[in-house]
């Protein structure tokens, strides 16, 4: 199948996903939101959290082993750097009140301001990060 069509199917999947989510759950499907309330859980709000994110563990699983090439090489870094990049990224969903996955994907569809803002602030800085570690600091 045509890359851009996988990557079409995967785009309808996820956005039918979250549509589901907040239909029946009333939930918006943020995962650092699902898995902050599993560190601080509520009664009776554990079991769709757990379901989610082991879905998700459970997919790239299968991903894995029937369609390694579509995984891609690991990054080459050391344990520390890995460490320290996953702690930045739970800083900024923490500063950012949520993650791409529910300001990009719930937030924006949904016409919120403080998600569009988000988001752009995401983009630019990846795009700030790509473009310093390519050009500046000459890696690959």
């Amino acid at each position: 199948m045509h890359p851009f069509l996988l990557s079409l199917l995967g785009g309808v999947l996820i956005g039918v996903s979250a549509s589901l989510l907040l239909l029946f759950n009333g939930r918006i499907a943020g995962i650092s939101g699902i898995t902050g309330g599993l560190l601080t859980p509520a009664s009776g709000d554990v079991g769709w959290r757990v379901a989610f994110i082991g879905g998700l563990v459970l997919g790239g699983a299968l991903l894995m082993a029937f369609l390694p090439r579509a995984i891609g090489a690991p990054a080459v870094s050391s344990a520390g750097v890995v460490a320290l990049a996953g702690l930045l990224v739970g800083f900024g969903s923490r500063l950012g009140s949520g993650c791409t996955s529910g300001h990009g994907v719930c937030g924006v569809a949904r016409g919120g301001k403080r998600s569009i803002v988000a988001t752009t602030v995401f983009v630019a800085t990846g795009m700030g990060t790509v473009f310093v570690m390519r050009h500046l600091m000459g890696g690959a």
